[in-house]
C-alpha cells in the first residue's frame, strides 16, 4: 500500500521552530520530486518547497523562502522541511507530495496533511 505520513507538527509560538518529516511507504522516494503544500482555513492550497529526487535542486515559495529549508534522506525513504522564524500566518495543514517536477503541478502521491498551529 502507497503512503506518504507527515508527522511533527504541533503548537509553536511564533519565532519558534519546527521540523516536519514525510515518511513513505509501499514506494521509493528516490524517483520522485517531493515537496510540501499547505493549506489554512479559508484559502487555497499553497506551494511551499520541492526537493529534486537526487536532493541537487531545491524551489521555495515566496512566502517562506529564507526562512525555510526543505531536504531529503533517500535511505531513509524521508522528506524533511525545516521550518525556522515561524509566523502566524503560517498556521495551516502542511501536506507532503510525490512528483516529477519541482512545480509539482501534478501530484503522483499526498499525503494526509499535519497541523501546523502558529501563536502570537
Amino acid at each position: 500500500q502507497v503512503q506518504l505520513v507527515e508527522s511533527g507538527g504541533g503548537l509553536v509560538q511564533a519565532g519558534g521552530s519546527l521540523r516536519l518529516s514525510c515518511a513513505a511507504s509501499g514506494f521509493t522516494l528516490s524517483g520522485y520530486v517531493m515537496g510540501w503544500f499547505r493549506q489554512a482555513p479559508g484559502k487555497e492550497r499553497e506551494f511551499v518547497a520541492a526537493i529534486t529526487s537526487s536532493g541537487g535542486r531545491t524551489r521555495l515559495g515566496d512566502a517562506v523562502s529564507g526562512r525555510f529549508t526543505i531536504s531529503r534522506d533517500n535511505a531513509k525513504n524521508t522528506v524533511y522541511l525545516q521550518m525556522n522564524s515561524l509566523k502566524p500566518e503560517d498556521t495551516a495543514v502542511y501536506y507532503c507530495a510525490a512528483g516529477w517536477s519541482l512545480s509539482l503541478s501534478t501530484s503522483a502521491y499526498w499525503g494526509q496533511g499535519t497541523q501546523v498551529t502558529v501563536s502570537s
